[in-house]
């Protein structure tokens, strides 16, 4: 059985480290070579000056490509790290009010809310109830309502408000035109620097 590789997985196995009878080769510029015996598939990465890369190793039989080895590390690299940038990106951040909140915290909250939405976050309103609150539903409705429409320039509704126990819920995303028209703008800006 091969070391583990320090990221976690099983490395990718290549040239005379496949060691099954024959291989599904694929070629430099991705046609289908068939199968063939794996010493073959060896000579005629050698002869390439490249490397037979094992792609789906789980495939009967393994499905190997002939490939330069660093640049397919680099780009398996490239893609892994814009998988975890999308995944980090893609946070749900969170905005809670209170039925009785005041006209400059709401301001704030409001502010909060279009920086996380411009930032490209999706965003989660909740709005909590406490005691005697708890008999106007309708109030909080309202309210959310009215932070809808404050945020209709930078955000759009996801999941519409919605009563939870003690609280109203909604999510908000980014406004992808707005989030267009604002990537232009700082294109703009860097282009006119």
């Amino acid at each position: 059985m091969n070391p583990r590789d320090p990221r976690g997985g099983y490395p990718t196995r290549i040239n005379h480290r496949i060691r099954v009878p024959e291989v599904r080769l694929i070629g430099v510029t991705g046609e289908q070579l068939g199968v063939v015996p794996t010493s073959e598939a060896q000579a005629r990465a050698r002869d390439a000056g490249l490397d037979l890369v094992e792609i789906s190793p789980t495939a009967r039989p393994p499905v190997c490509r002939i490939m330069d080895y660093g640049k397919y590390q680099y780009e398996q690299s490239k893609k892994e790290k814009q998988s975890r940038r999308t995944a980090a990106s893609t946070k749900v951040k969170e905005v809670q009010l209170h039925p009785s909140v005041d006209t400059h915290d709401y301001e704030v909250k409001m502010r909060r809310l279009k920086g996380f939405l411009m930032d490209g976050h999706r965003v989660k309103v909740v709005l909590y109830f406490r005691g005697r609150e708890n008999a106007h539903k309708d109030l909080g409705f309202d309210l959310m309502n009215r932070v809808v429409a404050d945020s209709t320039d930078v955000g759009v509704v996801e999941q519409a408000p919605k009563l939870l126990g003690r609280n109203i819920q909604m999510v908000l995303v980014p406004n992808p035109k707005t989030r267009q028209a604002a990537r232009a703008a700082a294109d703009g800006d860097k282009s006119a620097e």
